[in-house]
C-alpha cells in the first residue's frame, strides 16, 4: 500500500501519561518509532491524508484535546506529547477501551471523509493496535500497519502482534518507507 487517495492515518494513544506498570519498559520501546512515525504524519499531511488521534480518554469523558494533553502532561510521557502533539487541523477522537471503533465516532467520520484504507500506528502494538486493525478489518478496511511506527512493552509482545496481524488478517505490515515511495 502507499499513501493515497482514500486513506487516514491514525495515531493510537501516543498522548499518553505513561503511568502504569510496565510504562517504563513501552517508553523504551517506543522512542525508537517516534522518529517513523512523524516522518509519516508530515508525509500524510503533504498528501492531504487526514490524520486523526484515537486516544484513550483517562477517565474525561468531554473530548477536550488540550484537556487530556493536560491530564497527560508532567510524566514519562511527555516526550510522546511534544514529538506528536496533535495540529490544529488534524482530528482527535477518544476511546473507552482497546479498539479506536469500540464506542467511538471513528467509523463514521471515516465514512464522512470518504475513507476506505486505513495506516494504523502508535501504542500498542498488541492490545489497541491489534483491536483497532481487527475492528477495521470486520468493517472491510484496506489496512498498513507499518511495522516501525508502532511499538509495545517489548519486541517480542511486538513481534507477536504482528505476525497475528500478518498471517491471520493479512495485513501488510511493512516499514513505513514502503508507504512513503517516491518523495
Amino acid at each position: 500500500m502507499t499513501v493515497q487517495e482514500n486513506t487516514a492515518l491514525l495515531i493510537i494513544d501516543v498522548i499518553n501519561k505513561m503511568d502504569f506498570e510496565g510504562a517504563e519498559q513501552l517508553l523504551q520501546q517506543t522512542l525508537p518509532v517516534l522518529e517513523p512515525l512523524s516522518k509519516l504524519k508530515q508525509h500524510c499531511k503533504r498528501q492531504n491524508i487526514p490524520v486523526i488521534y484515537v486516544n484513550d480518554n483517562f477517565g474525561l469523558w468531554q473530548e477536550n484535546v488540550n484537556q487530556i494533553i493536560d491530564e497527560c502532561r508532567g510524566g514519562l510521557g511527555d516526550v510522546l506529547i511534544e514529538t506528536m502533539h496533535p495540529e490544529e487541523n488534524d482530528y482527535f477522537i477518544i476511546k473507552p477501551k482497546h479498539s479506536g471503533f469500540f464506542g467511538t465516532q471513528l467509523d463514521i467520520l471515516l465514512k464522512h471523509l470518504d475513507v476506505s484504507r486505513l495506516i494504523i500506528t502508535g501504542l500498542t502494538t498488541d492490545m489497541c493496535i491489534l483491536f483497532t486493525a481487527n475492528d477495521a478489518y470486520m468493517r472491510e478496511y484496506a489496512i498498513h500497519v507499518p511495522e516501525d511506527c508502532t511499538a509495545a512493552e517489548t519486541a517480542v509482545a511486538k513481534d507477536h502482534a504482528l505476525e497475528i496481524l500478518s498471517s491471520t488478517l493479512s495485513l501488510d505490515c511493512s516499514s513505513s518507507l514502503s508507504l512513503m515511495k517516491g518523495e
